[in-house]
C-alpha cells in the first residue's frame, strides 16, 4: 500500500492557495477534496493497490460544463497521446492531450490548483 502525505496536500491547497480555496475535506486514505471559492471542487486521488496511479479530478459541469482531469489510468483510447498513460481531459471527457504535470503529488497539486486560480478569477 503506498501512502500519500494527504496532510501536506491540505495544507498546501489552504495556506498557498487561500485566495481561491474555500474548504478541503479528507473523505479516505490518500483521498482530497477542495471546494472552491466558486462552488466546483477538484478531487485528489491516488490508489492504495496499484503504484503511481492517480488522478486529479476538477468537477465544473454546474458551473460552466466543463471538467478538467489528469490521470493516468492505460486507457487505451488515449493511447496516441504523447505522455501515454498520463494525460489531461481538458475541458471534456473526450477532448485528451498530454499531462506534463508533476510526478511529485505536491508540485503536481500546486500546478493544478494554479492553473485553476487562473480559471476561477
Amino acid at each position: 500500500m503506498t501512502r500519500i502525505d494527504v496532510d501536506k496536500l491540505r495544507e498546501i491547497a489552504e495556506v498557498e492557495f487561500a485566495s481561491v480555496v474555500q474548504e478541503t475535506i479528507i473523505p479516505g486514505i490518500n483521498e482530497l477534496r477542495i471546494i472552491f471559492s466558486d462552488g466546483s471542487f477538484l478531487d485528489v486521488w491516488y490508489s492504495l493497490k496499484l503504484v503511481n496511479r492517480y488522478s486529479y479530478h476538477w468537477e465544473r459541469r454546474a458551473i460552466d460544463g466543463t471538467i478538467y482531469r489528469h490521470d493516468n489510468a492505460p486507457h487505451k483510447r488515449w493511447q496516441y497521446v504523447k505522455s501515454f498513460p498520463r494525460h489531461f481531459h481538458d475541458g471534456d471527457e473526450m477532448n485528451v492531450v498530454e499531462s506534463h504535470i508533476s510526478q511529485n503529488p505536491q508540485e503536481a497539486l500546486r500546478e493544478i490548483l494554479t492553473f485553476a486560480r487562473e480559471k476561477i478569477r
